[in-house]
């Protein structure tokens, strides 16, 4: 009996401390809203408050985590598009004393080994990220309230990084201004959504937030955050070959064999399965279905969902029927969803990449969510393409529709070509010359002449081409038990190189430095050389008919410069192409034992006729406007203002003719005398005599504008412009750090000659060459006084508007 009163007493203290705390928990409860689905939580409304409620048996056990930006900004140049996607991560929550912790485990490192202890040296070698802390606000029937309100409500797609990297002034998110988005905040069995309103306020100091903000001191986004169902563990990964045209997913497995490379690559692809995979044509188990945004209008809705469906056809030709589908958004479904394959339509102030990515299984490559985002106004840039080619606005004509057929027929191959990126496929920049074999290309407008008109019919393709075909089948065949997959991936890749298909992509076709002569970003023709001169025709064409009837009437003559541009310049990229095959170097992707050869020098003479396209682009008759032309452009008119996609001019208000010149000359002579393509000219010449060197080469390019007899008139004038560029470029590849001793030596040596000639000329010229002539001498001996300290001249760069239609990296 003795012990029977203090018993009683703490019976009656754990009676109250439980009831207390029931009270507790039934307060905190009592204002909230109760979702239930893979992470159940509650919303208190009273607070604007989110608590997740993690059972016992959901630790430890993987999710995937995503954040994204439901909302834009609106500026291509700042770069936080509707939609944009964050890295996916694989998070596990652990509790660890009062906390649960998010923890990101590390799978970049692995050991895929049935020895527990291997497994869990390999993770204690590398390491991991806690992505958060929650404290543990109440334990009840086996489950933890945790409070993720500050987790959520916090700027994790890094709005306000972005907008001090882009030097748009230091923002701070703001949680006073700042809440939780219910409309777009969902529950379901395999998938919890969050979204939230975020306001950033600071100090404007950059003009691109200025332009697109109604108050630059706060800028409100919403930001969506996501947890999924991971995949099951039916899925087979496929290896990566680098001549299928993939993007890889890679780890480093530390428990493969001795002779077995650390490191495995895999592709990222859409599960794709045969109900029977014994029957040449079968349904697919669960077909790959998009969807395309519904706030996209018309003609340019049916546009992009007809070139999205061009990728069934390569389906259909490995035996899939209606395996790859495109639909409409259905209505109240969200496309932040991870469920929903996207293809979305985002409006910017100004052009911008369009772009596809990919939600991936970290763990496999396999591709949960493909989301494609499109930038609305490059369609708008195709336009004005056709414009500037056909002048279209003839009195009492009606206006054709070969423009907008034109423009709408680019969107069905943009749609096309950034839905494959979220397949799973990258760029195949030698697709060009090969017979438009790819849409994962970058197409120019292919214009030709019939009966000395210019016509726009088989301006982009209508299909998907022969190298698609190919990588979709090495990605997505299915192939029936038993069947040796290694030897039947290889015999698709075989099969493709006997068919003369070449796959190279991004590091291959970039204009400055890359060497292969068939990888090009906006070009066309098996012979770019052919096709350089080609379209040098359509533009001498389309410039001599140039003129107001390039608008429409009530226009303001002055978006006459607007509509110019790009046509001034429509051999741009071509030129970039024809750049490539002077002192280029052919190769493949090459395996051992595939039949490829490594690499290949170029035929000498197609290098020499390359030399001659491009000094063509050089003669002050191709790069001069006429006169007619230029006195029918005025200065901007009030409320309107020079925009980067016109010409950079050194005239302040009016339009500068010279300026476009030399524009145009210091892109060509930036391709030519670029020093990585310099220094390959001195090592082939070096190993082949009948390989144009530097020598060569500068010898034919000083021959054929500085050295070359004055024309009259403005093109003199364009001449001397002309000159002055290549003068600059010659000292600058004198001096350039990566160019080699010999490149150096060679570029002083043809400045010494210059030096000699300029002052015979300017001894007996006339005084306006003298003048000319002069200058040049003048900058020579600056030069060689004190090379060192010679400065990088502030040449006026092209007009924005690379790519048309802005397209790169991962997309377009």
């Amino acid at each position: 009996m003795k012990n029977s009163l203090p018993f009683t007493i703490l019976s009656l203290l754990l009676l109250f401390f439980n009831t207390a705390t029931a009270q507790k928990q039934a307060d905190l409860l009592a204002s909230q809203t109760y979702y239930q689905g893979l992470v159940d939580f509650y919303y208190d409304s009273l607070n604007d408050k989110i608590y997740f409620s993690v059972s016992k048996s959901q630790l430890n056990e993987e999710i995937l985590y995503i954040h994204s930006l439901a909302t834009g900004v609106g500026s291509n140049d700042i770069g936080l598009d509707r939609g944009q996607l964050g890295a996916e991560r694989i998070v596990k929550f652990e509790k660890a004393g009062n906390k649960l912790l998010l923890v990101q485990p590390n799978y970049k490192f692995r050991a895929k080994s049935n020895n527990a202890a291997e497994v869990a040296a390999m993770e204690q070698a590398f390491a991991q990220s806690i992505l958060w802390g929650f404290k543990i606000e109440q334990e009840n029937s086996g489950r933890y309230l945790i409070d993720a309100t500050n987790f959520l409500l916090r700027d994790a797609h890094g709005v306000s990084r972005t907008l001090a990297r882009k030097n748009q002034g230091n923002y701070a998110l703001d949680l006073t201004r700042s809440a939780f988005y219910l409309p777009r905040t969902k529950n379901f069995p395999k998938n919890t959504e969050f979204e939230v309103t975020l306001t950033f306020t600071g100090k404007p100091e950059g003009r691109w937030i200025n332009s697109v903000t109604p108050n630059a001191e706060a800028v409100t986004v919403r930001q969506h955050h996501s947890f999924v169902s991971l995949p099951d563990n039916n899925y087979q990964a496929r290896k990566f070959d680098p001549r299928a045209g993939y993007f890889s997913m890679a780890y480093y497995d530390y428990a493969v064999p001795l002779g077995v490379p650390l490191e495995q690559k895999f592709i990222a692809r859409h599960r794709l399965e045969k109900k029977d995979p014994k029957a040449k044509v079968s349904e697919p188990v669960k077909p790959i279905v998009y969807y395309l945004d519904p706030g996209t209008p018309e003609p340019i809705r049916s546009a992009l969902l007809d070139g999205a469906r061009w990728w069934n056809q390569a389906f259909e030709a490995i035996g899939y029927k209606e395996a790859f589908q495109v639909k409409m958004l259905p209505d109240g479904a969200d496309p932040m969803d991870v469920r929903y394959n996207m293809i979305q339509w985002v409006h910017r102030s100004t052009r911008g990449w369009s772009y596809g990515a990919s939600v991936i299984d970290p763990r496999t490559g396999e591709i949960i969510k493909g989301h494609v985002t499109l930038g609305s106004l490059r369609v708008r840039q195709d336009y004005l393409i056709a414009e500037g080619l056909l002048a279209p606005y003839k009195d009492g004509e009606k206006v054709p529709d070969a423009m907008e057929k034109m423009a709408l027929a680019r969107l069905r191959q943009l749609s096309a070509h950034e839905v494959g990126h979220t397949l799973g496929l990258a760029h195949s920049y030698a697709s060009s010359t090969e017979g438009r074999a790819s849409v994962m290309d970058y197409p120019h407008p292919y214009v030709f002449v019939k009966g000395g008109k210019i016509v726009l019919d088989n301006a982009y393709d209508d299909r998907i081409g022969a190298w698609d075909k190919v990588a979709i089948a090495y990605g997505y065949q299915d192939f029936p038990e038993g069947t040796d997959e290694n030897k039947a991936l290889n015999d698709i890749i075989s099969a493709s190189l006997k068919e003369g298909l070449t796959f190279l992509s991004d590091q291959d076709a970039r204009p400055q430095g890359s060497a292969h002569p068939n990888a090009h970003l906006w070009d066309n023709g098996k012979d770019v050389v052919a096709e350089l001169e080609r379209m040098m025709e359509i533009r001498k064409i389309a410039l001599t008919n140039f003129g107001e009837e390039a608008i429409r009437k009530g226009e303001a003559l002055a978006k006459l410069e607007e509509v110019l541009t790009p046509l001034y310049f429509f051999h741009r990229y071509q030129t970039e192409a024809v750049a490539k095959v002077l002192g280029g170097l052919e190769y493949r992707y090459a395996l051992r034992g595939d039949g490829q050869f490594a690499t290949k020098m170029i035929d000498p003479e197609w290098q020499k006729r390359a030399l001659e396209s491009l000094v063509k682009t050089l003669d002050p008759s191709f790069l001069a406007l006429n006169e007619e032309l230029m006195a029918q452009i005025p200065p901007r008119p009030m409320g309107s203002y020079r925009n980067r996609e016109i010409i950079k001019v050194k005239t302040g208000m009016t339009f500068d003719p010279l300026s476009a010149a030399e524009s145009a000359a210091d892109m060509t002579l930036s391709l030519l005398l670029h020093p990585e393509r310099a220094n390959r000219l001195v090592e082939y010449h070096a190993r082949n005599e009948e390989q144009p060197g530097l020598e060569y080469v500068i010898k034919r390019l000083i021959k054929t504008t500085i050295m070359k007899p004055f024309p009259k008139n403005f093109e003199k004038e364009v001449q001397m412009t002309i000159d002055n560029v290549v003068l600059q470029k010659l000292m600058e590849l004198a001096v350039n750090p990566k160019s080699s001793n010999k490149v150096k030596a060679i570029a002083h040596y043809h400045l010494d000659l210059l030096k000699e000639w300029l002052e015979d000329k300017a001894e007996y010229a006339l005084p306006e060459s003298k003048v000319h002539y002069g200058y040049g001498l003048k900058l020579i001996k600056a030069f060689e006084k004190e090379p060192e300290k010679y400065k990088v001249s502030d040449l006026l760069p092209l007009p924005d508007g690379s790519p048309i239609g802005m397209e790169w990296g991962c997309g377009q």
